[in-house]
């Protein structure tokens, strides 16, 4: 027989792989003696069960359920549906990874119009009684009845008008009474059926509307977002309620341990008087600084502070803890590892092991790779004058400039458009999650630092900000009314979530800098890796900022892109459009006074670190005009001006572009092929770097360059480029009477070269794998055409479990790989190699490189320090691995 069902306090420790994190954690605080309400977890197992079962819970878990029922019902002392001591539960989901709001909850499941009148007698405050029994139709009837809140929200608002109040706590009991009735005829109207009274009935379709949420949209985009696997499945916890809204000694809140935007260690958090926890997650009213209840109830603040202390030590690291105080007395109602910026994230980790918590090694694993682009992004520069038309709660750092929306699915629609927008709501909730995705920036009008908006937007590493009373939001009429001023749907505005700051307009950004903590984080991590980590520059600018990021070298430095500039094009076009050797050798010695001077900058950047230098990698054509726009003008000249000489200038241009042009030209005349037909180029190219260095060596410095040969699929494509290579160099070492010190090598981008990599690496000194061309390559996908075409639907129906081009096919492409790796050094030993395509900078094929035994990755700038800290998770993680099978072996 399967165990479903496992009671807080059963002996022997189950994980959260089998009771959720919630359910795990409430375990783990009964045992440890906090004030826990007492209850039990039905399992993840139970939920795929549900499932398999059609959804329907399985008579074995029903009979399961009930033995429990009747242990908390004897534990407490009261009973679910009795009219003289009712129980009370709440009903909340508990996934095996946080999804703070993803799924749904049931709370004061129990009420009815029998029991309300027994909690009326019993805590002798009919108005407690009454508000509870509303709040519990409310939520039943929208997570389980599938009434919109709306409908609920709108009625109670319209009762509160009416009755003159401004807060629901000056309602009276009558005044619930009569919203009750109300509550209870909008669903017979939207449910087609009366209310259920039976609170087993109750229990039963709240378990299964838990489980059913495991699959709701929201759940499932938050799932792919933070790439959660769908076969886990959620725990269902029921929990004896505990009531902060039965007075002023009762209150309800959430709290971390420490600040989760700055990391500083100071209890950070939110609370509200007389009312329930729902209240301050959903933002429906906006609470009070936690620092508030040291006032107004200190001791029970002060054993709050000491129960924070204790978690945190217990857990080893910040905890987000929701509380519920009843009548002066404290209840813990959840724990888990608390939701943090980036930022918060490495000031935790470093001051954790400060205080002997944590060691380095745990702190490096304790930032994840991803969460260092937070850091790397921009923000607002102080020095520009800032229109600040509101202000509100900083609910997450960081600075976004977009155009105002005011709906989740316009946001989405919006940025799918290529359009950076800010999302503007009164308060946001579960449903939002994927406008929350899209936008640049969330900004709610409503709730705290605590509420859902914050939560989120911290996980995801987006600004935010919450409670910003002063915006008056219209969402019918799509626009904003603050201070005077009206903001439309579309209008640019700026938010800076680490001040609580909007504004009207676009603010100027400036680069970010590395905090102290960050650099020393990072210094740890360069302890524990194995892995080179090299940045892509092309340019003096981005050398400096690699440099600055801690790249050891420049893994790859693209040629091509210094033919870009506007001043250098039609000089490029010249070469190109050269109809004798002559015309073409007087245009490349123009570029060669051009490369040089590049060349020259940023070996002096790197300061004698290695720099690999890819010779002309595109095809020809992609330096000339569109063919399409030179059609179009050809055309118009003949209508207008058929005799005229720029008729004849572009006609012949367009000859040239016709006679350049490829059905497909990404694998077609480029790379190496180029020089093997003009290798007047690629001599160019090399004779600059020798120039360089032979006026980098007039200054007192010197540079080592690694000079690589792209698309080679045959060894004797490299073998003829590298005599090239060789005797420009000793052409220029005659002339300027020095030797140099260089390398020759090439780039791996078609499955040929990784299957004779044997052969190439004969005349290689280095092999780089350009993950990007080897993926279409291998796939036979273009990555243009395929991202826009069908590759997001391959991910979304798990054709593919990940996009090829962001995340290395280890299956596939890192198959060629490994084996032209171990071929490469089969013929070579002592062969260097890397990678220098995107997947330079992502985590999981940064693991993969590191296990594979490659020497280096590339990736662009500002993804240095998160290819850094991943070598180190890769290095620590697999001497992990490697110890515990050592430890299986001698047991």
């Amino acid at each position: 027989m399967t165990q479903f069902v496992y009671l807080f306090d059963e002996d022997g420790k189950k994980g959260k792989e089998l009771l959720g994190g919630k359910g795990a954690n409430l375990a783990e605080m009964t045992r440890i003696g906090l004030p826990v309400p007492y209850g039990f977890t039905i399992s993840t197992e139970a939920c795929n069960a549900y499932y398999q079962a059609g959804k329907r819970l399985p008579s074995e878990m029903k009979k399961q359920i009930e033995t429990a029922l009747h242990h908390l019902e004897g534990r407490t002392g009261k009973k679910l549906g009795d009219t003289r001591n009712p129980l009370l539960v709440s009903v909340r989901s508990g996934a095996v990874h946080s999804m703070p709001g993803m799924m749904d909850t049931v709370l004061n499941l129990g009420m009815n119009d029998e029991t309300v009148e027994a909690v009326a007698s019993l805590t002798y405050n009919p108005r407690f009684a009454y508000d509870t029994y509303r709040r519990f139709i409310q939520m039943f009837s929208d997570v389980v009845l599938h009434v919109d809140g709306f409908y609920f929200e709108q009625l109670l608002e319209e009762v509160r008008i009416a009755k003159g109040y401004a807060t629901d706590p000056e309602m009276t009991a009558e005044d619930w009474k009569e919203v009750i009735e109300g509550y209870k005829e909008l669903v017979r109207k939207h449910a087609k059926k009366d209310f259920p009274q039976d609170p087993k009935e109750q229990l039963q379709l709240s378990i299964s509307a838990v489980f059913d949420s495991w699959n709701n949209q929201r759940a499932f985009v938050y799932r792919r977002l933070h790439k959660i696997p769908d076969d886990l499945g959620t725990a269902v916890n029921i929990q004896s309620m505990v009531f902060g809204n039965m007075g002023n000694d009762s209150g309800t809140g959430v709290a971390f341990t420490r600040n989760p935007s700055t990391g500083e260690a100071k209890i950070y958090g939110e609370y509200l008087i007389n009312a329930q926890g729902e209240d301050v997650v959903a933002g429906i009213r906006t609470p009070q600084p936690i620092a508030a209840m040291e006032t107004a109830m200190p001791k029970v603040y002060q054993q709050f502070a000491e129960t924070c202390h204790l978690l945190e030590s217990h857990y080893k690291d910040m905890q987000d803890i929701e509380f519920t105080v009843e009548r002066g007395k404290l209840f813990i109602l959840q724990t888990r590892t608390g939701k943090r910026t980036a930022q918060a994230a490495i000031r935790i980790a470093v001051e954790l092991v400060k205080e002997s918590i944590i060691d380095k090694k745990e702190a490096i694993l304790r930032i994840e790779p991803e969460q260092l682009n937070q850091l790397l992004h921009r923000r607002l520069d102080d020095a520009k004058e800032r229109n600040v038309m509101a202000k509100g709660l900083p609910a997450s750092p960081g600075a976004a400039t977009g155009q105002a929306v005011f709906d989740a699915d316009e946001a989405e629609r919006m940025a799918k458009d290529g359009k950076k927008v800010i999302l503007i709501r009164p308060e946001t909730t579960p449903d939002d999650i994927h406008g929350i995705v899209a936008a640049e920036a969330t900004v709610t009008s409503r709730g705290g630092m605590t509420s859902h908006a914050a939560v989120v937007a911290r996980g995801m590493g987006k600004a935010c900000i919450c409670g910003c009373e002063a915006l008056s939001i219209n969402l019918k009429l799509q626009q904003i009314a603050v201070a005077g001023t009206i903001i439309e749907k579309g209008d640019v505005i700026t938010i800076d979530g680490s001040t609580g700051e909007i504004m009207l307009g676009e603010i100027p950004m400036i680069d970010p800098e590395l905090s102290e903590e960050f650099q020393l984080l990072l210094t740890w991590a360069d302890e524990e890796r194995t892995l080179g980590v090299r940045a892509n520059a092309d340019n003096p600018e981005d050398a400096q900022k690699a440099l600055d990021f801690g790249a050891g070298g420049i893994g790859l430095c693209r040629t091509e892109h210094m033919f870009m500039d506007s001043a250098r094009i039609p000089v490029v076009q010249e070469m190109i459009l050269a109809e004798t050797f002559d015309e073409r050798m007087e245009a490349l010695d123009q570029l060669l006074v051009m490369q040089q001077e590049d060349f020259e900058l940023i070996f002096e950047a790197m300061k004698g670190l290695p720099v690999t230098i890819r010779l002309l990698d595109p095809p020809l054509h992609e330096f000339l005009p569109d063919k399409e726009e030179l059609l179009v003008e050809v055309t118009k000249l003949q209508l207008s001006s058929s005799f005229s000489e720029e008729l004849l200038e572009k006609e012949r241009l367009l000859r040239n572009v016709r006679k350049l042009d490829e059905c497909n030209p990404m694998l077609g005349h480029r790379g190496c092929r180029l020089g093997m037909i003009f290798p007047e180029i690629y001599e160019m190219q090399v004779k600059a770097i020798f120039y360089a260095i032979c006026n980098l060596r007039d200054k007192g410095m010197d540079a080592a360059p690694e000079i690589m040969i792209p698309l080679v699929g045959h060894v004797n494509e490299l073998k003829e480029m590298r005599q090239l290579v060789i005797g420009t160099a000793m052409e220029i070492e005659q002339e300027a009477g020095q030797e140099f010190n260089y390398q020759i090598g090439t780039m791996i981008e078609v499955p040929r070269a990784a299957l004779t990599a044997d052969q190439i690496a004969k005349e290689a000194d280095f092999f780089s794998f350009g993950t990007n061309d080897l993926t279409q390559t291998t796939f036979g996908y273009s990555r243009d055409d395929a991202e826009g075409k069908f590759l997001s639907t391959y991910i979304e129906n798990k054709v593919l479990p990940e996009n090829p081009f962001a995340t290395l096919d280890q299956e596939g492409v890192g198959k060629l790989v490994e084996l032209g790796v171990r071929l490469g050094r089969e013929t070579k030993p002592g062969l260097k190699t890397g990678i220098c395509g995107e997947h330079g900078g992502e985590k999981e094929s940064i693991r993969f490189c590191h296990e594979t035994g490659l020497d280096y990755v590339s990736c662009s700038p500002y993804r240095v320090p998160l290819a850094r800290l991943a070598a180190a998770h890769a290095a620590i993680k697999q001497a992990q691995k490697q110890g515990e099978s050592r430890e299986l072996q001698l047991h």
